[in-house]
């Protein structure tokens, strides 16, 4: 079933705390960081004041989902508390999923992803992609890049390294420019949730073609 964007107030409030996490968290100076920040929050209002349609899709959990409530009880001690509020109540009408035809064994019970807004919805914008990842601890996301497509994250529960380069904590935010490649790994004994936002043309991420490099 389709509705708008006004019936879902859950879902809005989600999309407010999304919007408060690039509009207040630090750039670090980065000229670059700050102009995605505001990219993501431009086109993200500019679609919300429209009342985008919703889409309801059938909601689909995977065996990392077994982790979730440990990462968001870790997260009301968090600065990331307000949204990772609104995630767990929308939680029943996620969709978790892969994004892959093929997932290695291991990893398909150590990550998943559901996303929030984008061309498939739930919450539907054509210029956009944002959705929350799950990762169990002892987690390694194999090295990848993103064509046409520009990427963050903003560390919401757990810790997470990327290219073993330094470690993010709640509150931390990560960019990765076009064709930068990324490798994510999670800390020993608890969960990572990262939201996350894509920003692309829009045939580049209504044709999202997601592989993991062969071995």
């Amino acid at each position: 079933m389709t509705t708008t964007l006004a019936g879902h107030p859950d879902w809005r409030y989600l999309l407010r705390e999304i919007d408060a996490l690039y509009r207040h968290q630090s750039a670090g100076g980065s000229a670059v960081i700050r102009s995605h920040q505001r990219e993501v929050r431009t086109t993200l209002n500019r679609h919300a004041v429209k009342d985008p349609p919703v889409v309801s899709g059938t909601p689909a959990t995977k065996p990392v989902c077994a982790h979730l409530n440990r990462a968001i009880d870790n997260a009301r001690r968090e600065r990331t508390a307000g949204v990772v509020a609104a995630v767990d109540r929308v939680r029943d009408q996620l969709v978790w999923q892969y994004g892959y035809d093929k997932v290695p064994k291991g990893l398909s019970r150590k990550f998943a992803f559901a996303e929030i807004a984008g061309p498939r919805g739930p919450v539907v914008i054509d210029e956009l992609i944002l959705g929350v990842v799950l990762f169990a601890p002892r987690c390694t996301y194999p090295a990848h890049s993103h064509d046409e497509i520009t990427e963050s994250y903003v560390c919401l529960s757990g810790w997470a390294s990327e290219n073993d380069v330094g470690v993010y904590a709640p509150g931390s935010m990560v960019y990765n420019p076009v064709g930068h490649t990324h490798r994510i790994t999670t800390g020993d004994f608890e969960p990572t949730l990262l939201s996350y936002a894509w920003v692309g043309p829009a045939s580049a991420l209504r044709d999202l073609n997601m592989k993991l490099p062969r071995n």
